[in-house]
């Protein structure tokens, strides 16, 4: 293994452990914005059904009976677009590349001098900017590449990953789902919806201090910023279920 140190001024070598650990951390990163997703989505959306239908209702079988089958559709849903969403983005990435290679074709000056304006503005000049120029512009797959990610800013979509992200996001949907629901089994209805609130109100607080500790921002305001969108929903949700029971 190839490892030097920054501390000793020496460069660093990558290695084929370092690719694979640097994409895994790119891959985790994709993974958790889908738990999130559909985590949160289906905390928030049952949280709000079950206050309403509670009450409404008051009657626990119709509760529960409510919030699953909503529940699975809505999970069934959730990951089906997640699915479609990626293909299509994955598409308009392909169409793009096309986009590009046929500009490179017909206008390979006007092309070839965008690649020149990039690095220049990137502080490149001289024979290095020369240099770098014909290295890209030598390869129309290379060149392509740097025009998708410098021009466009738009990224390759995995095609492996389409089925997975998916999958990650209708089962964290599900999972998020069942969590306001728990207490409706064998509680009485009005002790089940302040523990329904406490428990998904928790989870929604973990779930955003848990994003903010693997991402960016401060742990507390994370979580709280998910709380309330929960809180807000729960206020809604019961409102037109009590509204509702008045007719």
């Amino acid at each position: 293994m190839l490892v030097s140190s920054l501390s000793r001024g020496d460069s660093h070598q990558a290695t084929t452990a370092d690719l694979e650990a640097h994409k895994m951390l790119h891959r985790a990163g994709s993974t958790l914005s889908d738990v999130i997703l559909g985590g949160q989505d289906g905390i928030v959306n049952i949280l709000g059904l079950v206050l309403g239908v509670a009450a409404a209702s008051g009657l626990p079988k119709i509760i529960i009976a409510a919030a699953l089958s909503t529940a699975f559709a809505e999970s069934l849903s959730m990951a089906a677009v997640s699915y479609t969403s990626t293909q299509a983005d994955r598409d308009y990435y392909k169409g793009q590349v096309e986009r590009e290679k046929e500009h490179i074709r017909k206008f390979t000056d006007i092309e070839r001098e965008e690649i020149r304006r990039i690095y220049e503005l990137k502080g490149f000049s001289g024979k290095q900017l020369d240099e770098i120029v014909h290295t890209i512009t030598s390869d129309v797959n290379r060149w392509v590449e740097v025009m998708m990610a410098e021009e466009l800013k738009i990224a390759p979509v995995e095609e492996g990953g389409l089925l997975r992200s998916a999958a990650i996001v209708g089962i964290a949907a599900i999972l998020g789902s069942l969590i306001p629901v728990i207490p409706f089994f064998g509680v009485p209805v009005w002790i089940a919806v302040w523990a329904s609130i406490a428990l998904a109100g928790a989870c929604l607080f973990i779930v955003g201090a848990y994003k903010a500790k693997v991402t960016v921002g401060v742990w507390w305001k994370s979580g709280l910023q998910l709380l309330s969108i929960g809180l807000v929903t729960a206020v809604i949700g019961y409102a037109i279920g009590a509204a509702v029971a008045r007719f």
